[in-house]
């Protein structure tokens, strides 16, 4: 519970450290959900983007912590606001397995991540909705190696200025 509280903490910390560009904040509904903060670096296309996520099934658990950057580029000859974006980032992820043969392993994971995805936000309401796909290649622990299934679906507040 005390790491959730951090890392909750630390998503809206963040929401107050930048300057006067646009920031977003929302849930990530994906493996696994997640709350996100993505900030725009002053009035250009990077974002930087941060989230923690958390997952549970009945043998096992785990946190994740990630952040990247992003370079957006806009689509607006197919949909005013539409844009596409592509980036980096590293991630750290946090098991927990418990196993009725081994008994309770817990392994801590890094990542890194490349993301590619679709970005709107509509005009009339504060809202932002993005859908990415987000290969991963863990270096150690459990489920260490390539992951292509991890991507996402946002729905973020827009802050604007």
């Amino acid at each position: 519970m005390k790491k959730r509280i951090f890392c909750i903490s630390l998503v809206f910390l963040l929401s107050h450290t930048f300057g006067k560009a646009q920031s977003t904040l929302g849930p990530r509904f994906g493996n696994p959900l997640s709350i996100s903060y993505k900030q725009f670096l002053s009035e250009s296309d990077n974002a930087i983007e941060v989230y923690v996520g958390f997952r549970s099934r009945a043998n096992y658990q785990w946190t994740n912590i990630s952040g990247a950057f992003q370079k957006h580029k806009p689509l607006d000859e197919v949909i005013e606001g539409l844009r596409y974006y592509y980036g980096g980032g590293a991630s750290v992820f946090i098991w927990s397995f418990d196993s009725d043969f081994l008994g309770t392993y817990s392994s801590t994971a890094f990542g890194i991540q490349a993301y590619l995805g679709l970005d709107y936000e509509f005009e009339s309401v504060p809202i932002n909705v993005s859908v990415d796909w987000i290969p991963t290649y863990l270096f150690n622990g459990y489920g260490s190696g390539f992951g292509g299934r991890y991507g996402s679906l946002a729905i973020r507040y827009v802050f604007r200025k």
